[in-house]
Parts: C-alpha cells; structure tokens; sequence
C-alpha cells in the first residue's frame, strides 16, 4: 500500500505545479479576464436595473427594500473574498507556490471593497428601517471586524513584502482571519438583534418571488466581476515582479 501512494505521489506534485504555473495562468487569465468583467458588469446593471424598475415595493420597508440588490451580493463577496483569500493562503502554506500567495494578495483589495459596500448599504438601510445608521449588533459589529482584519492584511502583506519576506505571516494571518467567517454567518442565531434573520437558504426564502428574482443575477454578476478583478491584480502583480526582477539583472551588469 505506502509503495503504490509513493508511486503515485511524484506523479501528483509535478502536475499540480504545472496546473499553478504563471506562464499557464497567464495564458489563461488573459482572454478569461475581461470575459469574467464585462460579464459581471452586464448582469449586475441588468439585476439592479430591474430591482429599481420592475419589482414591487415591500409592504413593510415600501422602496427602501431595493438596497438588498445591492447589500445582499456584497455581503457575501465580503465573505467569500476572504475565503478565497484564506484558501489561496492555505494552498500556499502546504506547497508553498508563490502564485497561491498571489491570489491571496489580489482578493484582499476586492474583498475589502465589498465589505466596506455591505457596511454602508447596510447602514443606508438601517437608517429607516431601524431609525439608526448603526447598531452594535452581532452581524454588523462582527462584518467591521473583516473589514479591519481586511485593512490589517493588506498592510502586513505590503510590510512583509517590503522587508523581502517570504509570504509566510500574511498567509498565517489569513487562515486565522477566517475564524470570523463562521461568526459572521450565525451571528443572527446566537444573538437576539435588530438584524433580522436569515431571509435566504439553500432550499427556501422568505422573501417574496416578486422581490428575489433580481438578486438571481446581481450575485452572480457581483461575483463574476470580483473574479475578473481578481484576475486583473493578479496579472498586474506579476506584470510588476516581472519588471522589478530585470531591472535587478540589468542593474547587476
């Protein structure tokens, strides 16, 4: 049995390297960028166009409910972008491939955005619904907290980057930072808030069907377009290491 897993694990290594190799991701990132952008775009003004335009005002909230076309995607970009950042950071700990701490850096920026998008649509919304633009309740006050732990990657990333470091502490500090995913999310079951609950699952919702089907293309085109941001400040990073190595090979002569 160990012979036949060491037979097989060689095999594995080299395979996965070449599938994470820049020169590949280039020449696929290249044409799947823009697609990915101006994707994302389209049905994101498609989504927000028809939430503003064709569905119904709420019989609680009246017009003010159409800032979840909006909110909703960014929440979970908020979410998903440390995810991804957290599992790029995760890929890059066990084997150590400069491209996975690359993805990492790239989400940091997007993510940060979205979050700080959910924040301010929240507060937007709050503002009538709740009769405050802020409460200190669980899903907002654990939301800031990703935000901060965001802005608090981005400079230690821009730190370690600076000293010459090898990736390593930004990378740790993105796999703990995902302890607040979780938090986040059941934030609305363990403590009894102002946020109201979670509206939608997997296999139901509770808001109406005349109101949801806008957020059937604004997620997907929210998430589409922060791929396809992603992808471009990954190109831009590597575009940037490629000039600064030869210019350190020029300067050498």
């Amino acid at each position: 049995m160990d012979s036949a897993v060491e037979a097989r694990y060689p095999r594995r290594v080299p395979a996965l390297h070449a599938f994470a190799n820049p020169a590949r991701f280039l020449k696929i990132a290249r044409p799947l960028t823009p697609l990915l952008f101006w994707a994302g775009v389209a049905l994101s003004v498609a989504g927000g166009v028809s939430g503003l335009m064709l569905t119904p005002p709420d019989y609680l909230q009246g017009e003010t409910v159409r800032i979840l076309y909006i909110h909703v995607p960014s929440a979970w970009l908020g979410m998903g972008g440390w995810s991804g950042l957290a599992i790029s950071s995760l890929c890059y700990l066990i084997w150590r491939h400069p491209l996975a701490s690359l993805a990492a850096r790239a989400c940091a920026v997007p993510g940060a955005l979205f979050a700080a998008l959910c924040l301010a649509t929240g507060s937007i919304w709050g503002r009538p619904t709740w009769g405050t633009w802020w409460e200190w309740d669980g899903r907002l006050t654990s939301m800031l907290l990703l935000f901060f732990v965001y802005l608090a990657y981005i400079a230690l990333s821009r730190a370690d980057a600076e000293r010459g470091g090898d990736g390593r502490v930004p990378a740790l500090f993105g796999v703990a930072g995902s302890v607040l995913l979780p938090i986040i999310h059941f934030s609305v079951v363990w403590w009894n808030t102002l946020h109201q609950g979670q509206s939608i699952g997997l296999t139901s919702s509770t808001i109406d069907r005349s109101m949801l089907w806008p957020l059937a293309l604004t997620v997907p085109g929210f998430t589409l377009f922060f791929a396809g941001l992603v992808l471009m400040r990954m190109r831009a990073m590597l575009a940037a290491a490629k000039v600064e190595a030869r210019m350190k090979r020029m300067a050498a002569q």
